[in-house]
């Protein structure tokens, strides 16, 4: 390592046992765990919680992402860095520049946390530069060695770069007679501004996501709303004090609430490190008025965290959406005035990652909703390289009311304690196996069991990195509202009916290093009223790496019910195609026939990097009725970007 005014350099040197490398493509932000590939991790607060990432695959694709939570790492980050890769028989050299703009660290600090991770597929290795726990990921901040300077790195000069877009495209709905066609032509951009060397400034003018990949079709079976995750790089970027406040099914920020139906007109983003123990998030965006349920509304967001301890941290949220000129005929369609929640969360990381865990509480502020609208829960883990312990329970009153975040269920206690265990033999196929106990109970706010599962695993994890699991359940549940068991609108079942049932299944993933890959779940037992459910789900692919590969998946459901459900079959298929004929060119293309839905979705992209973070998309959307075979809509847009650095 050496830099110099501008640059940090790195070069390193990756041998291995003679034979081709594994990597899926030359596209940029590759999955870990399928590619060669050699990483750097940097805590530049040396703070055990925050920090950057840099690395390629043995192909030379790269990955950069900002790394939070002490081991996650947020690949929607994108930046301006150089990096190249040769090939020898017997090794690859990686090198790269990093750019001081390109990251964030406190003036004066001569010590840093680092670390360098590499993957080997051909030999089934994982290593790093610091010993890390083979439980931990080789990205977990509090095990890093320390890079020291010779003197405080350089203060970055002004950092202010522009992103203008512009764009024009064509749709057309099939579904009106006649077909009504609509051109779109629109700019709009993003500037970025370094207010200092921690703190940075995202403003956003007009945004336009539609280069975005469409969401997967899922089956759905559920009784609550499905989660879909955020797909819009603008929300990703720097958002993890947003996104991870609370808990999977109680989030109170969810950024798909905000501007997924109606256009955005501007935002802003203040984010980064006010000092080594307190970080700052402030965001501010304001949509458009498209009628009396979708008036103009802003939504404002803050988030402060503040380290303790050794890599612990205490955080505060408030969140407020309102909308503005606010009427009769908004009250009429439903819409709140306002809508508010404030919370307090605790992140408890001990010092060696054995101990983790979170405490949170928040209340929200509607109109005409007062008590019982508060949420509490807390969870606690104790991880060694054989036990995995967890303990979690969660509250949620009928009144909690978080309208800009995700909570697909009020009005519950939740009860979800688990258990692990894995063997590690010294020889054989096995790297390591063992059992899991997981058990879910919700109650009423009476404390009335309303649903449970208790399901028990034993799981195979194989020295090829194959995984092998089987598992058994049994679940009761309680209906708090009627509800279709095929969600095909043909029938409910009553409030307050009870259904029990037991099942069984298997979980199966290949080795990656293979060309083929194959992945399958099975899942057959009873179901609601004394039906059965069969479940398959399959993913096929092949690569011709590192230019192209293709994945088949697959889920097939058949139900049998009573009157007047009956029989029930319904397929959805999803093959997809990824081409990377440099690793500045990429085409995407998958189709979804949804039978549940009665769709049948097609999109196509192409990308091309024609310069450091600038882009020109070439994006194509159909969607079909099945039977008889006929159009609904189609979307084709040509969008360009650039990057401009002041």
């Amino acid at each position: 390592m050496t830099y110099d005014k501008d640059h940090l350099y790195i070069i390193a040197i990756c041998y291995h046992e003679p034979g081709p490398y594994f990597v899926e493509s030359l596209r940029r932000d590759f999955a870990f765990g399928k590619n060669d590939n050699f990483l750097i991790f940097m805590d530049p607060f040396n703070d055990l919680t925050n920090g950057f990432s840099f690395g390629t695959n043995a192909a030379g694709a790269q990955w950069d992402g900002i790394m939070y939570d002490g081991s996650k790492v947020d690949l929607s980050w994108d930046n301006k860095w150089t990096s190249a890769v040769k090939n020898y028989p017997d090794r690859y050299v990686f090198e790269a520049a990093i750019p001081f703009k390109s990251i964030r660290y406190k003036q004066g600090i001569t010590r840093w946390g680092i670390n360098f991770s590499r993957m080997d597929l051909k030999s089934s290795e994982k290593s790093s530069w610091t010993p890390i726990p083979r439980q931990f990921a080789t990205a977990s901040l509090g095990y890093t060695g320390s890079l020291v300077w010779d003197q405080p790195p350089p203060v970055p000069g002004q950092n202010i770069s522009v992103i203008p877009y512009v764009l024009g495209g064509i749709s057309n709905n099939h579904l009106t007679s006649p077909i009504h066609r609509d051109d779109r032509g629109e700019i709009g951009g993003d500037i970025k501004i370094a207010i200092n060397s921690s703190l940075n400034l995202d403003l956003t003018v007009n945004p336009d996501y539609s280069q975005v990949e469409v969401d997967r079709q899922v089956p759905n079976l559920d009784r609550f709303e499905l989660f879909f995750p955020e797909r819009r790089q603008y929300f990703l970027e720097n958002g993890d004090l947003f996104a991870n406040f609370g808990y999977q099914n109680i989030r109170p920020f969810f950024s798909r609430r905000i501007g997924l139906g109606v256009p955005i007109q501007y935002g802003a983003r203040l984010s980064g490190k006010l000092n080594k123990d307190l970080r700052i998030s402030l965001m501010n965006m304001q949509t458009e008025n498209t009628g009396a349920s979708d008036p103009a509304q802003n939504f404002g967001v803050i988030a402060l965290q503040r380290r303790v301890f050794a890599r612990s941290s205490i955080s505060a949220i408030v969140i407020n959406k309102q909308s503005l000129n606010f009427s009769a005929a908004n009250s009429a369609a439903g819409v709140s005035r306002y809508n508010r929640v404030a919370g307090l969360e605790y992140n408890l990381a001990s010092a060696n990652n054995t101990w983790t865990g979170k405490a949170v509480s928040m209340k929200s502020f509607s109109p005409n909703r007062r008590g019982k609208d508060m949420m509490q829960a807390a969870n606690l883990r104790y991880w060694t390289g054989n036990w995995d312990l967890n303990w979690q329970h969660e509250y949620v009153g009928i009144n909690y009311n978080a309208e800009v975040g995700y909570v697909p269920r009020r009005g519950y206690v939740h009860l979800n304690p688990s258990a692990s265990y894995l063997f590690f033999p010294k020889a054989g196929k096995l790297v390591s196996h063992g059992p899991k106990f997981f058990s879910s109970n919700y109650l009423n706010e009476s404390f009335k069991p309303t649903d449970n599962t208790n399901y028990v695993a034993y799981s195979l994890n194989f020295r090829t990195r194959a995984t092998f699991t089987a598992w058994t359940a049994h679940d009761y549940v309680k209906l708090l509202q009627p509800f279709d068991p095929t969600n095909a609108g043909i029938a409910t079942l009553p409030t307050g009916s009870e259904h029990s049932w037991n099942s069984f299944g298997t979980e199966f993933v290949s080795r990656p290093q293979s060309l083929y890959t194959f992945s399958f779940s099975t899942r057959y037992g009873g179901y609601y009223a004394d039906g059965t459910r069969l479940n398959v789900t399959t993913e096929f692919g092949y690569r011709f790496q590192p230019y192209v590969s293709f994945a088949l998946s697959s889920s097939y459901n058949d139900i049998k019910l009573p009157n007047p459900w009956n029989n029930r079959k319904f397929w959805l298929v999803g093959p997809r195609l990824d081409v990377t004929m440099t690793n500045k060119l990429f085409f995407t293309g998958f189709v979804q026939y949804n039978e549940q839905s009665d769709n049948i979705n097609v999109n196509t992209r192409v990308q091309w990097r024609y310069k450091p973070a600038s882009d020109i998309f070439i994006v194509y959307t159909d969607n079909y009725i099945p039977t008889p075979f006929s159009v609904k809509n189609r979307f084709l847009v040509l969008k360009m970007t650039y990057w401009w650095n002041i």
